[in-house]
């Protein structure tokens, strides 16, 4: 039987606290955190800490918090924690001087059923091209990002109306409970690891570009739903009325069968549909640019006078 006696910990949001507090609720010896360093945030741009530098500093962690992962100063603090173990969640790219430095290497918990989804936004893919599972990965790095043997894996269903805040906030508990159940493995010499199948055609799961949330509605009302509940609730689809930027929060697949081209809009009794390229679309939830997120209602009876030009395809 293999002792975890010292892991540091690495992540940022909150999506990587769930794992960091099981670890440490469960008596893993958490000998330091790296995260990311504190930024300015918001309309007044105060100083913001991580979410993980919160938890951690409530439970008198250790904090490494460099600007570059390669600098020497943060190389020796980091060796001098002689960690057995680095484990992952939600970080950014590791160096190989970094991930190899312990000498049982690094466990990453990935969002996603691995080898799908490589990247940094496997949850909000998956939910954009509308999966019916998803689930969580972990394996050990290696220098392809992730592309290291699998270790352990758990899946989790996708509702059809599901949006990825959902799908993440289940996921973050399932990644925690994974994380658990790896370590117990690996100190009990357990341990299988499944080398990834790189030769097929997996999907990828890249960052997430403002022009990736612009939606066509010449797209199909299927696709539109996927897009829209994918990308809530951040950064949010949207669309143009009137030369403004017009946030989609909330979607539903319309029965309705009359007819309106792409990004044509219709008031029926009380509620908001679009056109697109195949079905119709109501609009539940939006936001106009520089204004409150309101219901379709709100919507319709603020800017009833302009729907009739419909939104910019």
């Amino acid at each position: 039987m293999k002792k975890l006696n010292r892991i540091v910990f690495m992540g940022t949001p909150d999506f990587a606290v769930a794992s960091l507090k099981a670890l440490v609720e469960n008596g893993y010896p958490v000998v330091g955190v790296v995260t990311a360093p504190d930024k300015p945030a918001g309309r007044g741009q105060q100083v913001k800490k991580s979410d993980v530098k919160l938890y951690a500093e409530s439970q008198n962690l250790k904090i490494l918090q460099p600007e570059k992962l390669k600098n020497e100063e943060f190389l020796a603090e980091l060796k001098a924690l002689n960690a057995d173990l680095n484990v992952v969640v939600a970080f950014r790219m590791l160096p190989v001087v970094v991930w190899d430095m312990p000498p049982l290497g690094s466990i990453n918990v990935h969002g996603s059923l691995l080898p799908n989804y490589r990247g940094a936004a496997p949850i909000h893919w998956a939910v954009i091209n509308g999966e019916k599972k998803t689930g969580v990965s972990t394996f050990f790095l290696k220098h392809e990002i992730d592309t290291g043997n699998i270790i352990g894996q758990a899946s989790t269903p996708i509702g059809e109306d599901e949006t990825t805040g959902e799908v993440y906030y289940r996921l973050m508990h399932l990644g925690a409970e994974l994380l658990l159940k790896t370590l117990e493995e690996l100190e009990n010499g357990t341990i299988k690891e499944v080398p990834q199948d790189l030769s097929i055609e997996a999907k990828h799961a890249p960052k997430i570009f403002k022009e990736d949330c612009k939606i066509s509605w010449h797209k199909s009302a299927h696709d539109i739903h996927n897009l829209v509940r994918g990308l809530n609730p951040f950064p949010s689809a949207f669309t143009s009325l009137e030369g403004k930027n017009v946030k989609i929060h909330t979607t539903k697949i319309s029965s309705e069968s009359f007819p309106l081209k792409a990004g044509e809009i219709k008031v029926k009794d009380k509620k908001l549909f679009v056109g697109t390229g195949k079905g119709l679309l109501e609009i539940i939830g939006l936001q106009m640019e520089g204004k409150k997120r309101c219901s379709a209602l709100d919507f319709i009876n603020a800017y009833q006078d302009i729907l009739a030009r419909g939104f910019e395809v």
